[in-house]
């Protein structure tokens, strides 16, 4: 009787550990600011444009990072995955030479440019909180 009572009880037990590690807000949700988004668009100029284009399109070896594109690869993933790659592998030609500020204001503006709204709190730069922040392709019902 006591192992049923474990083995119903570990369902719930493992569900709630995932809803507990679950993104508690997604990118619809005003994640950063405009003022930041207009910051990003220098930093990806000087340091993104030249591979993936002026208008996020992409080329040859560098993935698009707007539209379609950008939502498939990324949707489902907390935001904290998008700065690690960038941080750690972007630019191509000088990998891991960002701050995590500049991939944080980088970040903004490619959302920005996905449409996706500016709210009034600034894009955190540590990735414990941008792990919290999940890219969803959709708005979530309210």
């Amino acid at each position: 009787m006591k192992k049923l009572m474990i083995a119903a009880a570990l369902p719930l037990v493992l569900g709630g550990a995932a809803l507990a590690q679950a993104p508690a807000r997604t990118v619809w949700d005003g994640v950063f600011t405009a003022e930041q988004a207009t910051q990003g668009k220098a930093v990806f100029d000087s340091k993104c444009a030249i591979c993936h284009g002026t208008e996020l399109n992409g080329a040859e070896m560098a993935p698009a990072l707007s539209g379609g594109a950008f939502i498939v690869n990324w949707s489902g993933s907390p935001v904290a995955e998008l700065a690690t790659r960038i941080r750690t592998t972007m630019p191509a030609n000088d990998p891991d030479s960002m701050s995590r500020q500049d991939v944080a204001l980088t970040i903004a503006y490619i959302l920005s440019f996905n449409q996706f709204p500016a709210g009034a709190t600034p894009l955190p730069a540590d990735d414990a909180a941008l792990s919290q922040i999940a890219i969803v392709a959709d708005k979530p019902a309210k």
